[in-house]
């Protein structure tokens, strides 16, 4: 069999059997190496290649929870949770309440993509306050992962701006254009609106069928800093006419914070720095004292050391399964299946996709590797270019829910299991894999066949 199939299916096979993340692509990488032929010497000499091309990752990472933290300092999450569990006090658990929060997170998770340029950096500082709203509304905190992770997917794979315009037009369309096929008056929204739309009904399917009914949770002790931003926010209103005004000006600096960060991020392309612009604002206006920097700033590395970890492994993984040779024989192996018929072509485009993007666990990484073949291959077929890079935008997103190394499963995890009550395989991996790969492999084919 082909040697990166097997590695993904014992990566993920590992993973399904709770051994840790960043074990399971180490001993997947090294499998792969080793059917493929390479040697150990060889698989751990891409591995580590594949390491230091993660760095800059692991430094935009650390900026980014250096960031997050910063803005939480403003007091931007702890009002936003304070204002949630004071109406829940106020009105109970109407259902108008949980469809707003819902409705929040939604928006909150698609404009960390585009307008506010901090990632999944900011789950794991707004979602824990919230956890003794949701248990006391008896959300399924599975349901929480699925609307978190249809922001973090949907934003990018659609809307060709902030990290959707690196997807989109910085990768996908340079990818596709340097293949040999004139994308000059495409139109990203266009092609990848069908598959947008197979995403919003996996979200909807999430809502109202597979986890509308209650869940219980303990309300159990999470940890001091959780507690004393629940307290802060459940007192925010009692404060003094002084303090309320200093809340304001933090507000007000964490908002030019955020809009510095966006247009240094717009301008430069650079994630890095847009943080790094973003928390030099806070500490110029002394939202951020100059004392408590280093105390901000290594929270921030903490807060996104294990999620930059894992990224960094997944690139070891994903350069050992380059180095293989195998993806080529893979991709040429499956197209002696469908020989020029369109239907079965698309979905096993679309199928491999899935498998590759699984295992590598970033949408962005995939699309290099199979644009320079899929876009012969649709040409040689008869898709139009509109179809052809719908499918290679579709064959690039999927896997990103549902992968165990993505960013998109691993944010929301960091936020729902502060208190252990939310396993990462069984609460974020498999519930984003079934309700959003699904309808993308469907919603995919259905565009590569109409457009």
């Amino acid at each position: 069999m082909n040697a990166v199939l097997l590695a993904v299916i014992i990566m993920l096979g590992l993973s399904l059997a709770r051994v840790h993340v960043v074990l399971s692509l180490l001993i997947g990488a090294l499998a792969g190496g080793l059917i493929a032929g390479l040697g150990i010497t060889a698989t751990l000499e891409a591995f580590q290649e594949g390491i230091q091309n993660g760095a800059g990752i692991a430094l935009s990472y650390a900026l980014l929870g250096a960031f997050a933290v910063a803005i939480a300092h403003s007091g931007l999450p702890q009002s936003l949770a304070g204002a949630v569990i004071k109406r829940i006090d106020a009105g109970g658990t109407s259902g108008m309440i949980k469809y707003m929060l819902f409705a929040g997170l939604v928006v909150m998770s698609c404009f960390s993509q585009n307008l506010i340029p901090i990632h999944i950096a900011f789950i794991p500082l707004l979602v824990p306050p919230l956890l003794l709203a949701f248990n006391r509304m008896q959300i399924d905190r599975r349901l929480v992962a699925c609307l978190i992770t249809f922001g973090l997917v949907t934003t990018y794979m659609f809307i060709p701006y902030g990290f959707g315009d690196i997807y989109l037009n910085q990768i996908m369309l340079k990818n596709v254009g340097e293949a040999g096929i004139d994308v000059s008056d495409i139109s990203v929204v266009k092609a990848m609106a069908i598959p947008a739309l197979g995403m919003f009904i996996g979200l909807l399917t999430a809502i109202f069928i597979s986890y509308r009914k209650p869940r219980q949770y303990q309300q159990l002790t999470i940890n001091k800093e959780e507690r004393d931003a629940v307290i802060e926010a459940d007192d925010l209103s009692k404060k003094a006419a002084g303090a309320q005004t200093q809340s304001k000006m933090k507000t007000l600096v964490a908002v030019a914070a955020i809009i510095t960060a966006f247009l240094v991020q717009l301008y430069t392309d650079s994630l890095l720095l847009g943080s790094m612009f973003g928390f030099a604002v806070f500490m110029a206006t002394g939202v951020v004292k100059w004392r408590d920097a280093d105390t901000v700033f290594n929270d921030g590395i903490k807060l996104m050391a294990m999620i930059g970890f894992i990224m960094i492994t997944a690139q070891g993984f994903a350069e050992v399964m380059k180095a293989t040779g195998e993806i080529a024989p893979l991709i040429d192996g499956a197209t002696n299946l469908f020989a020029g018929n369109k239907v079965i072509a698309a979905l096993v485009m679309l199928g491999i996709g899935l498998i590759v993007t699984m295992g590598i666990g970033s949408s962005f990484s995939t699309i290099p590797i199979v644009a320079a073949i899929y876009v012969p291959l649709c040409m040689s077929l008869g898709f139009s270019p509109l179809a052809t890079v719908a499918i290679i935008g579709t064959a690039g997103a999927l896997g990103d829910a549902g992968s165990p190394a993505s960013d998109s499963t691993l944010g929301p995890t960091s936020g729902l299991n502060v208190d252990g009550q939310h396993d990462h395989i069984r609460d974020s991996v498999v519930p984003t894999f079934i309700h959003y790969n699904i309808p993308l492999l469907a919603f995919g084919w259905i565009a590569a066949m109409v457009l």
